[in-house]
This record gives C-alpha cells, structure tokens and sequence, in this order.
C-alpha cells in the first residue's frame, strides 16, 4: 500500500477558524479556540489520519497588521509555516469575505514559489445565503488562482470530509512522519499551558489575555496513574495579578477546575493541577518566553 504524507498550512486572519478546523480534523482538541482573536501563538501541528495518508496541520498564528514583538513574532511563525508546507489552505470568513487583510495575505502569497498548490477554504458558510457565496467565491478565485475552493463550516463540520478527502488525495507520497497514535507534535507540557491559557483568555476582557502567558513548571508522573502539574502564569503588572487571581481567588480557581477538566479528558487519567501567577514586568521582551511559546525571538525584530 502507498502511504501518503504531508504538511498542510491553514492560514488566515485572526479568528477565521484554523484553530476549530485543526481540532475539527484531528478529532481532538491541540489548539486553543475563543472568541478573541490572535489567540493561537506557536504554529500547532495536529495530526490526522484519512485512509494511507498522514496530514499534518500546521495551525499557524492569524496573519494580522503586528504592533509589539510578539505580534510580528507571531505573524513571522504564520508565513514561516505557510512557506515550508506541502499545501497551503486559505481560510476567509464567509460573512466578512474579501476584507483588506485577506488581500494582504493574498498579495503575500502571490511571492510564493510557482505550484505549491493553495487552496482555499470559505468558513461560516451558514451565515450567509448560497448567491452571495458562489459571488464571493468567484471574487477571490479572480484575485488569485486557487486550485480548489471549499465551502466550509469547521464548527459544524459542514464540508470538512471532503477537505479532508482532497487533502489526502493531494499531499505526496512518502513514508509517514510520525507514529500512527500520535495527534500532535508539541511536547505534551506546552498543550497543557495552551490548555490553561485557554481558559484564561476566555475569562479575561479586553488586553489583558494578551498580556500574560503560561508555562509548565513541572510534570510529575505519580505511581497511582496521575500526573501532578505545576504551572505558572506571567503577567506583566501587579494590577494584572489581582485580575488574574480574581475576587478571594475565584478566577483562577475556576480556571484550573476547568483546565483540569480538559487535560483529563485529553490525557484519559486523574490530574493534579497547581497554578501560581508571577509578576515579570518585561516577559515580552524576554526571549526565554519566546522559546517556550516555540516562537522565535529575533522575528520580533522591528
């Protein structure tokens, strides 16, 4: 049998659904999804299987117009991950549909190299009517040459299987990359701060999601089948603990209850799950963060 396997960048503005769409084909839950855009910060590779083939999702960061050094960090990790993928999948908001950032992304990919194929993805089809969709796709396929097109909803899964299918049909053939039980290739300590902060950003308004991030500490593997997690959660003010930790402790408190809840499902065992919060004023300039959000520090360069 012919196994088939390859490496797939689902690219987009913030918030058009790469994160549900990778969770969505991997059938598990690797990358953080909210409501607030710019959440997913490493390129998160999930893993999936369709038939003899192997794909690779590589969820990049949204591709957005950067401010600080991590925003530019991150939009660099984006076309880092669009450049080096087999296949490239634009995804665009169907009720937002050709916006000034998708013409940035699409001017951006028009550097690629000649037959790299990129698809491209029209996501929250159910949000507007079929006419306006057939315009729309029309729209984008004269602003730039995709090879295919799919109308989508990752929430619902609308569409996904014949992705997928096409996908599989698509990337090359080769041995595959990684073992046939493994969903995703970030350590295992990094899913669970994306788990954390996750809930965080959930609970958070406005900057401040932004603002923090979460590592894990340690990892300890007890005798009765559980795990113990330490983690640790830098904000970059005094004000911005308080907020975290919440009144007599309740958000942080609900936070890990539900964080827990989401390990323990993902891992199928018991876990013990510890959180400090750490004050560390200038954590966004400091590179050691970077390398363990799996981001590179010097892309922050202005």
């Amino acid at each position: 049998m012919t196994t088939r396997a390859g490496f797939i960048a689902l690219i987009g503005e913030p918030n058009a659904g790469k994160s549900t769409l990778t969770n969505h084909m991997v059938g598990a839950k690797v990358s953080i999804v909210t409501h607030k855009v710019q959440t997913t910060r490493a390129r998160i590779r999930g893993v999936a299987l369709e038939g003899n083939s192997q794909l690779v999702f590589v969820d990049t960061p949204g591709l957005f117009r950067p401010r600080r050094r991590l925003d530019r960090a991150m939009v660099a990790a984006a076309w880092g991950g669009a450049a080096d993928a087999d296949i490239v999948v634009l995804l665009i908001e169907a009720h937002r549909g050709l916006t000034e950032g998708v013409e940035a992304i699409i001017d951006g990919l028009k550097d690629f190299p000649k037959g790299r194929p990129v698809a491209l993805a029209i996501n929250k089809i159910d949000r507007v009517k079929a006419e306006a969709l057939l315009a729309l796709s029309e729209k984008l396929n004269s602003a730039f040459p995709f090879v295919e097109t799919f109308m989508i909803s990752a929430e619902r899964g609308h569409g996904v299987q014949h992705l997928r299918d096409w996908l599989a049909a698509e990337v090359p053939e080769g041995p595959w990359l990684y073992p046939e039980d493994q969903i995703a290739d970030l350590p295992m300590r990094m899913i669970a701060a994306e788990m954390t902060r996750e809930k965080l950003t959930l609970r958070l308004h406005q900057e401040l999601p932004y603002q923090l991030t979460v590592e894990t500490e340690k990892w300890e593997e007890r005798k009765d089948g559980s795990a113990r997690i330490d983690q640790l959660v830098y904000v970059a003010r005094d004000g911005h603990k308080g907020i975290v930790l919440g009144h007599k402790g309740e958000t942080i408190k609900a936070v890990g209850q539900a964080a827990r809840a989401d390990l323990e499902e993902f891992l199928g065992r018991k876990v013990h799950l510890f959180i400090q919060i750490k004050v560390r004023p200038n954590w966004l300039e400091d590179s050691e963060r970077y390398d363990e959000m799996g981001l590179n520090f010097k892309d922050g360069n202005s």
